[in-house]
């Protein structure tokens, strides 16, 4: 941590940390301007407890390499990409939580300011008080209990699925027993587009029913692609809700124009290991694969794609055989995308930003395959920032709420405080 060098002027280097001028200072530390004007030319001292404070928040933001307006917590984080644009618009991250071993391994390398990563979020939620007071709450609870290929394996094996799944179908109402307890100022929730249409609406409805009507809050939803930032079309589902009522409308967000080809994001040709071409078994299986499904007028199969095109949505299944993102190679058989390569098409590893990768080239398939769009996530923080700031400048951040109950379809009705 850095420290005032002894002939130092200890306020005006607080100051300088904390990104404050000498009025804002005056006013933080309750003292009159020329008070602090005294303090800036070394001629008065504030007291222990003013520099406390001075210190306390010169830390916060120097830790969040920038103002901090908010605190948030990460739920279901996978490797940080809702916290990489709420922590763009000045938020802290207090609380992450991500079961996965290797996903936490790319979580704290990436993020290496970060606090000690939690595992299953349901021990926290059955005891919401172990989570630190927050802001906002993220959470991009798992996909596979409402996606399409999920519910079709379920369906397969005769397991449940949705709401009647004993685990993972149940993570939503971890989440909403989370807010129901701290209620947060704002919520962003994310997943797959098929929420919406998963066991014909209800589902959903359901959701939103407990978002609205048991824990009170605001709340919108947009379907958003991702292809205006990134060159891949990748739906999801964006549900936000704010305490208190707001002008934010979420629906009437004007996306970019086009968005960048694949060829922006590729390596080149000549630097790329030769292990990501197909082998030839692999290649004459795929297409053989391919052409007996056109002959039944099946669309499965392989994608190829160049330079100029954007891509289909890259799955955490991806590692198997590459089938839905190939890149064609003149002359040669179609090679998979490489990890670096889909961290630039996820948006993780863009402009100044470089993401580290300490996992396998498998695990690293698998965890860009389920996260989020991080540009996405950026343009909606943009968006929403004003309008969290005049919740929290109004008194709309944390604050000591009645016990909510949230109901289980599955159970009997559970109090969030126990």
């Amino acid at each position: 941590m850095q420290q005032a060098l002894p002939d130092e002027n200890e306020f005006n280097h607080l100051c300088q940390r904390a990104g404050l001028t000498s009025a804002e200072a005056a006013s933080l530390i309750s003292v009159s301007d020329r008070t602090a004007a005294r303090y800036v030319s070394g001629e008065g001292r504030p007291t222990d407890l003013a520099l406390r404070v001075l210190k306390d928040l010169a830390d916060r933001r120097c830790a969040g390499k920038g103002p901090i307006s908010f605190r948030f917590i990460d739920l279901f984080a996978g490797i940080g990409g809702l916290r990489i644009g709420f922590q763009g618009i000045g938020g802290h991250c207090v609380f992450t939580s991500e079961w996965d071993e290797n996903a936490q391994k790319t979580y704290g390398l990436n993020f290496r300011d970060n606090h000690r990563l939690a595992g299953d979020v349901r021990e926290y939620a059955e005891n919401p008080d172990l989570i630190p007071e927050h802001d906002i709450l993220l959470a991009g609870f798992p996909c596979q209990p409402f996606s399409i290929a999920g519910v079709s394996k379920k369906n397969a094996l005769g397991r449940p699925h949705g709401f009647l799944c004993d685990t993972q179908g149940t993570l939503f109402f971890d989440t909403a027993q989370i807010i129901a307890h701290h209620r947060p100022a704002a919520f962003v929730l994310e997943n797959v587009k098929n929420l919406e249409s998963h066991d014909k609406g209800r589902t959903f409805a359901t959701i939103i029913n407990v978002l609205t009507n048991e824990l009170g809050y605001n709340v919108q939803t947009r379907v958003i692609s991702s292809e205006h930032w990134v060159p891949q079309r990748r739906e999801r589902i964006f549900i936000v809700g704010f305490r208190e009522p707001t002008d934010f409308d979420l629906k009437s967000l004007k996306l970019p124009g086009n968005g960048p080809k694949l060829g922006s994001i590729l390596e080149p040709h000549d630097e790329v290991d030769p292990k990501y071409t197909l082998t030839p078994r692999l290649w004459e299986y795929l297409q053989a694969y391919k052409e007996k499904h056109n002959s039944k007028g099946n669309g499965f199969g392989y994608s190829l794609f160049g330079p100029d095109d954007v891509t289909r949505t890259l799955s955490a299944r991806y590692y198997k055989d590459g089938s839905e993102i190939l890149v064609a190679q003149p002359g040669k058989r179609p090679r998979r995308l490489t990890p670096l390569e889909c961290a630039r098409l996820m948006g993780f590893d863009r402009g100044d930003r470089r993401w580290k990768i300490p996992v396998s080239d498998t695990q690293a398939y698998r965890q860009f395959g389920n996260a989020v769009v991080v540009p996405v996530v950026e343009f909606l923080a943009e968006a929403m920032k004003p309008f969290i700031e005049s919740a929290l400048l109004r008194g709309a951040g944390r604050s000591l709420a009645a016990p909510v109950t949230v109901t289980r379809p599955d159970r009997e009705p559970v109090s969030a405080h126990g």
